[in-house]
């Protein structure tokens, strides 16, 4: 693994891990993490009461290149939704769950939660 790649993947795990304590203490139940399919990842799925969260995290160290949450565009959203479609087929959640779709956006030290940040509509899946 490249350099600049390996260093990208530790900062995210320090933004996943950052999120899932902020997510707990804001009671959260953290079903999973790191979900990975063919054809996309989540970051962390949640219980928020009875919804089922999948949430997306995005760490900067700094706001010099836009908010965090700016970089989830129209492809990343797309392959979040297609594995939370794999999620719910593996895991037998049945029509009728409640789903929502969220953005963890971490600059530095400050945490912001984005409920749902965006739905399925327009994706064309």
């Amino acid at each position: 693994m490249t350099g600049s790649r390996q260093f990208n993947r530790e900062k995210g795990r320090t933004g996943e891990r950052l999120a899932v304590e902020f997510l707990k203490s804001n009671g959260i139940i953290i079903d999973n993490t790191n979900f990975y399919t063919r054809c996309g990842e989540i970051d962390i799925v949640g219980k928020d009461g009875k919804t089922l969260v999948f949430f997306e995290v995005k760490y900067r160290r700094n706001g010099k290149c836009g908010s965090p949450a700016e970089a989830v565009g129209f492809y990343k959203k797309r392959h979040i939704v297609n594995a939370a479609r794999f999620y719910l087929y593996r895991y037998g959640y049945r029509d009728g769950v409640s789903v929502r779709f969220d953005v963890i956006s971490i600059t530095g030290n400050d945490i912001q939660w984005i409920k749902s940040a965006f739905d399925c509509s327009g994706l064309n899946i």
